[in-house]
């Protein structure tokens, strides 16, 4: 999911339609208010980030994103005005990872997500992510509980890993299907149901961590705030 934060509704329209009919989900906001609501219910995987925003402008966005722990990492692309170097120098040096200056063309715009997105997944291969006491190895595909290994098929793996890279979001059943399953598996959520449950009982006492969201899904929320990535 790409979130395209713009105030002008037919740049914002124009970047959704372009992102899409490339094949990436994308959602826009107009503002920033907007924009922080809707992150605790689907973190993206890349923002788009105008920088001349009413309220609180892009800048501010930017520090308030690189200040999170569950966000500091989050990909970001700058849009700026043509000729305004010095808001891209203070946006790359808050810690944005790209920028692209309007005017600019859709072709562009979208070749630049699609390989921050590809360098952003490189980056990531090999970590280990260690909550609450389970240690998720990506690279070696292995889980563990205070040192003891737990076997998991694919798809538990795979579900119980999206859940800690998102630690304290709440996650749907549909986004979990779309995430797990991908965007084509047409199967009830009650999967979704079923694997967190074999879950739980194989991570015993640490499967608390996966927690119930009454009307929404699920949630990983770490005991302790312990929380580290290897």
């Amino acid at each position: 999911m790409i979130y395209s934060v713009e105030d002008d509704t037919q740049i914002r329209e124009m970047i959704l339609y372009a992102l899409r009919q490339s094949g990436l989900a994308a959602e826009g906001f107009p503002n920033s208010a907007a924009f922080f609501a809707a992150l605790p219910k689907q973190l993206p995987s890349l923002v788009l980030l105008d920088i001349m925003l009413p309220g609180e402008d892009g800048l501010c966005i930017l520090r308030r994103l690189r200040a999170n722990p569950e966000t500091k990492a989050l990909p970001v692309i700058l849009l700026t005005a043509k000729g305004a170097e010095m808001e891209r120098v203070i946006g790359l040096n808050a810690g944005a990872d790209d920028y692209i200056s309007k005017p600019f063309s859709v072709l562009e715009l979208v070749a630049r997500v699609n390989a921050l997105i590809r360098r952003t997944k490189q980056e990531n291969q090999g970590k280990a992510i260690s909550l609450g006491g389970i240690l998720l190895d990506e690279e070696k595909h292995s889980v563990s509980v205070n040192g003891s290994t737990v076997d998991m098929t694919l798809k538990e793996f795979e579900l119980l890993q999206h859940l800690m890279c998102h630690p304290g979001t709440a996650c749907s059943r549909d986004r979990l299907l779309r995430a797990v399953w991908d965007m084509d598996y047409f199967g009830s959520t009650r999967t979704v149901d079923v694997h967190v449950q074999t879950l739980r009982q194989k991570l015993g006492s640490a499967g608390e961590q996966i927690e119930t969201v009454r009307g929404v899904g699920y949630r990983f929320q770490v005991r302790h705030n312990e929380k580290e990535t290897i």
